[in-house]
């Protein structure tokens, strides 16, 4: 027996090294979530397959309808996927945020060079490049990996050669409250999805209550400023970020904003001239404001055409958090309501 671990642990290795060679480049393919860091394989097979090459296989029929017992399958974007009915070490990409709402610590923490990392979650696990090759990810073994809207079939498909790979349907990733339930339930914890989702609605609830009698119909506006192209961006009333703004604590969008299709435009002097909404957030699109390339982009607010602003004239403009106020997620959402509230209902 003691042969044949041994046999098993160099088989592992080797199969492991393999991935990483015949993957280390596909996962750079993937989506970074655009307007989100701003979405069939996997079949139950190759699922199986992936979790035998990490070593969690069952090694006896015993064990294999033990391990049979304890999977369930759900139905992803990309067709049903086998996955572990308790996962003990599950990787969110993405979806790190509902996972520490749920009190559920990930594996590894996604990471894009050109954008950072989610500092506001405060986690204190490996981070993993989703720019470049999947041995990050590979190294930790997630018997679980959880993906959204960013990860396209291409990724899927990598994504599924290292463990079981949930694609969550496209039909839930325009709200975060369904993304909560739907990780909740990929967890084997629908009932603790259930108690954060009421926490937080009773949140949004008391929030909304509150602005109504502070700015009733005064109008917002959310800018981010990119500074690679030293242009401005105006998010929309669709924008999976900050819609919850208007969606749930029923601010009131500048007509500019609720007019528009997309989820964000990047807005010309003359579009600017005509965004007099009365409040004003604000953003830099990466690093922070006293970066080189944000005080190049920042001097856009010296034009005339800033400074005649009524929310700049007003000094209702509010510099917030990066991070957080471009994540969709139930946390960063608390956060960015938290930011409302300070700013508009003091």
């Amino acid at each position: 027996m003691d042969r044949m671990t041994q046999r098993q642990k160099a088989a592992i290795k080797t199969g492991a090294l393999a991935l990483i060679l015949a993957f280390g480049t596909a996962l750079a393919g993937c989506g970074s979530n655009a307007d989100t860091p701003n979405a069939a394989a996997g079949e139950d097979s190759s699922a199986a397959t992936a979790v035998g090459e990490s070593g969690t296989s069952a090694t006896s029929a015993d064990s294999a309808n033990e391990t049979s017992a304890e999977t369930r399958v759900v139905k992803g974007e990309f067709g049903d996927v086998t996955i572990p009915a308790h996962p003990k070490r599950p990787a969110g990409i993405y979806l790190e945020d509902y996972m520490v709402a749920l009190g559920v610590t990930p594996v590894v923490q996604w990471y894009h060079p050109s954008w950072g990392i989610q500092d506001y979650l405060k986690l204190d696990v490996p981070q993993f490049d989703i720019s470049g090759s999947p041995e990050a990810l590979l190294a930790q073994q997630p018997d679980l990996i959880m993906v959204d809207g960013g990860v396209d079939q291409a990724g899927y498909e990598t994504y599924s050669k290292i463990a079981p790979t949930y694609r969550l349907p496209e039909s839930v990733l325009q709200d975060s409250k369904q993304i909560l339930l739907a990780v909740a339930d990929a967890l084997g914890i629908p009932e603790k999805g259930q108690e954060v989702l009421d926490k937080y609605e009773q949140i949004v609830a008391d929030d909304k209550a509150k602005l109504e009698e502070t700015v009733g119909g005064e109008t917002v506006a959310v800018l981010r400023l990119n500074g690679g192209d030293k242009t401005l961006a105006l998010f929309g009333i669709k924008n999976r970020y900050t819609g919850s703004l208007y969606s749930e604590l029923g601010l009131t969008p500048h007509p500019l904003v609720g007019e528009m299709e997309d989820y964000q435009q990047i807005i010309s002097e003359e579009g600017l001239a005509d965004l007099d909404a009365d409040h004003i957030f604000i953003f830099p699109a990466s690093g922070d404001w006293d970066s080189e390339e944000n005080k190049e982009a920042e001097q856009i607010m010296d034009r005339a055409v800033w400074k005649s602003l009524k929310a700049v004239q007003n000094d209702h403009v509010y510099v917030v958090e990066r991070s957080y106020w471009q994540s969709g997620g139930i946390q960063a959402n608390m956060l960015k309501f938290e930011d409302v509230m300070k700013h508009l209902a003091p």
